[in-house]
Formats: structure tokens, C-alpha cells, sequence
């Protein structure tokens, strides 16, 4: 229990009023013997008002709270949280509500105060920003108390213990229409690439249309109905793709609030979401984690629910990346051909071992190397040099850069080819690279 800021200013009053009466004893000055007993005699009321209004306060019940949150919320994105406040005493409450997040999330518009008529409830919400993946757990929430006359204030815990998961953001993935994905990623910035002939499977046979040619005839039916028919090819659906996130100390590199890995990550759950629309099977197996995970490649939209409840709770870790046991156990597990994309950060230093174990992915896969690139390399480069520091932190970066894209070009000479994108744009890029080569038949 704390006094309120109107106990403080009565009693700041009479400690002034206190001051003149000192002073005047102090220098004989006489004064009326009933300023001093008013002045007592307001001292003992405000202690008799004070105490009669903490009791007062002492006999309140505290409110009934009930936390009403969303199991699943997305990564990096403002979501509500609404607190039902219920007032079971015969008189009015003054309320003040604080309602104790988890770290790793932000939040506004709390505390929240209120005054609740009795009998009544009220709702509030607030907003919730998580900035974590995994699992979180809400154990309490404060409520402060105002006394009757407002001299006091009392602070109750009210345990109230609910759980959310924090998954990788899916909100763009729920937000595109279901009917209409090519539109919403030609809103990301995917633009796939026109048609080199025509797809590999075959979908339907109709009736022939302008602009079709004549290796789409299907003379057997042309001659039962005796009018042209044409055989109507589509992208083939039976496809495999794998994807081999690194889960390593490179992927801790920070350019915003997301890490590499979440990038990496929601990057990955895009490009699936993109290819089981299209039809094709998705997995997904993780390196350099304290807990390897594998989830093997399976079609349908339930395969993202199953991808999303593995990875949720995955984090970058200070284990170096280790290519070669990772395509080892891939080739364990993965004996059909696939589209095997690896999301990395490559370094200089990934040279030897890096070639060896992609050149082997290889000759039993197709094999994409994505590689994030460091956003704070480029801004060095474009600064303005005008210190000795500047001069080498410009060299420094301009070297590894080119380092970089050496080893980049010697990969694609082994025929390999390399993803370089900045994290913010490596979905689309992804999904880009993904659709274009499913038009053109490279899978």
C-alpha cells in the first residue's frame, strides 16, 4: 500500500503551513495558541481520514481478470490482446491495469486505468509485438486499487498464466488469397518468367483455339469427333523440394530486428507455401542445431502447418556450419530426386569443404545456394570516405566483397548456381527463382 499523490499534497500542505509556526517560535515571535491547534487538529484529521481510508481499502476485493490471446501469433507483427476486468463489489473501483509480458515482446497502451461501475465489466486491449520465435508464457498481470477517498493505493498480483507460440511470419501467408497467389506475389515483387514451350504435363484435352499449335493436336481425338482437339499441358506437380536451413553462428548477423535466420526462415516457409500451391511436395531439414530436425517432403496445404509447428521454436546457435555432415544426412534420408535448396551465409573460408559437399549434393540433386548477403557491407561502401577509418573500413568491405563473389562464380563454374540476396528481399527472390525455373522445365 502507497499513498496516492493527495495524501502527499495534504500533507505537503500542513509541512508548509508547519514552516511560518516554526519560524515564529523560533524567533518569539507570539501567535495565537489556536493556529497552533488548528494546525494539530488538522494533523489528526488527515491521520484519522487516512487510516479510516486504508482500511476502507484493505476490505476491497480485488477484481476478477480473464486474458483473452491468440495461440499462434506471427513474428514482428502487432496483434491485440484483450484483459476482461470484472467488478463483483457493490460499489465503483478505481482501477489502474498492467499486464506483465514475456521478454522478447514489445507493447503499448498499458498500464491502462479505469473506473469499473459494480456489478460490471469492462474490456481492454492492448497491443503485442513479438520480436522472439518460440514459446511464450503470460504468469500475471498487476492491478492497483485507488481507496475510496483517493488517499491510497494498493497493488494485488492477480495470477493468470496463459500460453501463445510465437511462429515465423505467417501473416503474408494467410493474408494471400487462396485463389489468387500469382496476383499477391507479383504484389511481392515476383515476377515469373514467361513460358519456354510448353509444360512437361499433360492436363486436358480441348477444343483447339487460336494461338495453338500444331504439336498440341491430338490427331486420334481430332479424328473420333472430327474437329481439331488439342492436348492442354501444365507445370509438372510431382515435384520434390528440400530445404537446408543452417542453423549456425553466420546466421546470427543482425541488420534490423530480424535476424539472418528469421529471414532465412520466413523466406523458406514462403517459398513452401508458393510450391505446395503449385503442387509439389515440400521438406525441410536444418544444420548446425543443437537439435538437427527433418521433416520429409509431403504435398498438400496441411504439409505448411506441419513445417510451421517444427520450426517455431528453432534459433541460430554458436555451432559453425558443417556442409559436409549435412549432405551426408540428406542423402541418407533423401533417395528421390529434389530441388535441394541450402540458405547459408557464405564465407571465404567455406572454399574447400563447401565444393566438395555441394559438388557431391549434385550428382543426385539439383542444387540452389542461397547466401544472405550483410546489408552493413554495402553501406560501408557507399559511405563518403573522409577518415583514415573510413578509408579502411571501405577497403576492408570492398575486399571481402569481391572474396565473396569469387567464391560465388567458382560454384557456378562447378555448376552450381548462387542466390546473393539482402535479407529483406530474399522471399520474393526465392520464390522468383523457384517459379521461373518451373515455367522454363529445369526441375
Amino acid at each position: 500500500m502507497t499513498p496516492s499523490r493527495r495524501l502527499l499534497a495534504a500533507l505537503g500542505a500542513l509541512a508548509l503551513l508547519a514552516l511560518p509556526l516554526g519560524v515564529c517560535a523560533a524567533l518569539d515571535v507570539a501567535l495565537a495558541d489556536s493556529w497552533h491547534s488548528a494546525w494539530w487538529g488538522a494533523l489528526l484529521a488527515l491521520f484519522g481520514f487516512a487510516l479510516f481510508d486504508a482500511l476502507a481499502l484493505r476490505r476491497l476485493p480485488v477484481p476478477a481478470v480473464q486474458r483473452q490471446l491468440a495461440g499462434n501469433l506471427p513474428l514482428g507483427h502487432w496483434s491485440d490482446v484483450q484483459l476482461v476486468v470484472r467488478n463483483r463489489h457493490t460499489r465503483a473501483l478505481q482501477i489502474e491495469l498492467f499486464d506483465h509480458v514475456p521478454n522478447g515482446m514489445r507493447f503499448e497502451q498499458l498500464p491502462q486505468g479505469l473506473r469499473l461501475p459494480p456489478g460490471q465489466h469492462c474490456l481492454l486491449h492492448y497491443r503485442l509485438r513479438p520480436l522472439q520465435r518460440g514459446h511464450f508464457q503470460f504468469e500475471r498481470c498487476d492491478i492497483r486499487l485507488t481507496s475510496p477517498f483517493c488517499l491510497w493505493r494498493r497493488r494485488h498480483r492477480v495470477e493468470r498464466v496463459d500460453e501463445t507460440r510465437v511462429y515465423p511470419d505467417f501473416a503474408q501467408l494467410q493474408g494471400a488469397g487462396m485463389q489468387a497467389i500469382d496476383l499477391w506475389l507479383n504484389r511481392l515483387g515476383v515476377r515469373p518468367q514467361p513460358r519456354r514451350g510448353l509444360g512437361l504435363e499433360f492436363h486436358q484435352l480441348r477444343e483447339f483455339r487460336e494461338g495453338d499449335t500444331l504439336r498440341q493436336i491430338d490427331w486420334k481425338a481430332t479424328a473420333r469427333t472430327r474437329t481439331p482437339i488439342a492436348r492442354e499441358y501444365q507445370d509438372e506437380r510431382d515435384q520434390q523440394i528440400m530445404l537446408m536451413l543452417d542453423c549456425g553462428r553466420r546466421m546470427r548477423s543482425q541488420d534490423d530486428e530480424l535476424t539472418h535466420f528469421d529471414h532465412a526462415l520466413n523466406a523458406s516457409l514462403l517459398l513452401a507455401y508458393a510450391a505446395l500451391r503449385q503442387g509439389d511436395a515440400v521438406g525441410l531439414c536444418t544444420f548446425a542445431s543443437d537439435n538437427p530436425r527433418h521433416i520429409a517432403p509431403a504435398k498438400g496445404q496441411q504439409q505448411l502447418r506441419v513445417l510451421l509447428n517444427a520450426v517455431y521454436d528453432l534459433q541460430a546457435t554458436q555451432r559453425p556450419a558443417d556442409y559436409s555432415e549435412a549432405v551426408e544426412r540428406l542423402l541418407a534420408r533423401q533417395q528421390r530426386r529434389a530441388l535441394v535448396i541450402v540458405l547459408s551465409n557464405l564465407r571465404d573460408e567455406d572454399d574447400a569443404g563447401l565444393h566438395a559437399a555441394l559438388t557431391r549434393l549434385s550428382r543426385r540433386h539439383q542444387v540452389l545456394m542461397v547466401s544472405l548477403k550483410e546489408e552493413i557491407l554495402d553501406r560501408l561502401r557507399l559511405r563518403p570516405v573522409q577518415t583514415l577509418e573510413d578509408a579502411l573500413d571501405y577497403c576492408g568491405a570492398q575486399d571481402y566483397l569481391c572474396i565473396r563473389e569469387n567464391l560465388h562464380k567458382r560454384l557456378h563454374a562447378r555448376g552450381v548456381p548462387v542466390l546473393d540476396a539482402r535479407p529483406g528481399d530474399l522471399g520474393p527472390e526465392l520464390v522468383g527463382r523457384y517459379l521461373a525455373w518451373k515455367k522454363a522445365g529445369s526441375l
